[in-house]
């Protein structure tokens, strides 16, 4: 999809240099690649606290459980 956009070009060319990108739509491309996963980050950290666990659940024990159709190791 083509876009223009009118960048800022001293901060497109630092960012360059910092990341090790060799076009400006490297960099641009990283940059909204690293935002995204940094908003991902911050709405997992949002979550601490309103999350309930079971402190003794056991996933192992889960896996034994016998399940009619498969077979048991």
């Amino acid at each position: 999809m083509a876009t223009n956009l009118a960048l800022d070009d001293d901060l497109i060319e630092e960012a360059r240099h910092l990341g090790g990108q060799r076009t400006k739509k490297e960099v641009v491309t990283q940059a909204l690649l690293e935002f995204v996963q940094r908003r991902r980050q911050v709405q997992l950290l949002d979550l601490f606290g309103k999350v309930e666990f079971d402190e003794g659940f056991d996933a192992k024990a889960q896996r034994r459980v016998a399940r009619p159709g498969l077979a048991q190791v």
